[in-house]
């Protein structure tokens, strides 16, 4: 029996939770903070592991491209990069059960999964593309983070008196410079190339 009741310290009313009433309450491991309310919380509830599901995914598709493949795909790449407790949730896709259409995922990607990555991977764009599989299409407009290689003497004046000392000073300098290509979330290929 779930049913319980207690004296409310400050008021002294009784105070029931009726036994067809579960309280459930939900936490994203990848974000404990507070190291001490974790286990406060770990010692007095039971808890239940919920990783993605893309089983619910199974029959989705998007112009002939299944949903649940490229899920999978992307947190496989994440797992190795990052971790298993920061793959991504199969509700960022629940929208595309009723409305499965390329403006549906482009938002989607646009707006939750890019974002995500960008927050995971402190904005390295290298890693975002290998979670994408950017780095494997030969198209770039099919990347969702395109790439451009950076001519370091194009962006900043050289001092002629001392080549060879700023030529040290600029070695720490990004050699590409990256851009989302907002064209990508509208093209299915960008999607089929994720695989």
């Amino acid at each position: 029996i779930e049913e319980m009741s207690t004296i409310l310290p400050y008021s002294g009313n009784l105070f029931s939770v009726p036994s067809n009433v579960y309280i459930l309450g939900t936490m994203n491991t990848a974000d404990r903070s507070i190291a001490l309310m974790d286990t406060a919380l770990r010692r007095r509830f039971q808890f239940v592991e919920m990783m993605p599901n893309t089983d619910i995914l199974k029959n989705v598709t998007v112009d002939g491209v299944e949903i649940a493949p490229i899920l999978e795909k992307i947190n496989e790449r994440i797992t190795f990069l990052y971790d298993r407790e920061h793959t991504i949730g199969h509700a960022f896709f629940i929208k595309l059960i009723d409305s499965p259409d390329i403006n549906t995922l482009g938002s989607i990607f646009e707006k939750s999964i890019i974002p995500l990555l960008q927050e995971y991977f402190y904005e390295d764009y290298q890693k975002i593309q290998l979670v994408l599989g950017d780095n494997g299409k030969v198209d770039a407009s099919t990347k969702f983070i395109k790439d451009e290689e950076v001519k370091v003497k194009n962006i900043f004046k050289e001092n002629k008196e001392n080549a060879k000392e700023n030529a040290v000073d600029v070695v720490d300098l990004p050699e590409k410079k990256y851009t989302i290509n907002k064209k990508a979330f509208l093209n299915i290929e960008s999607y089929k190339q994720i695989l």
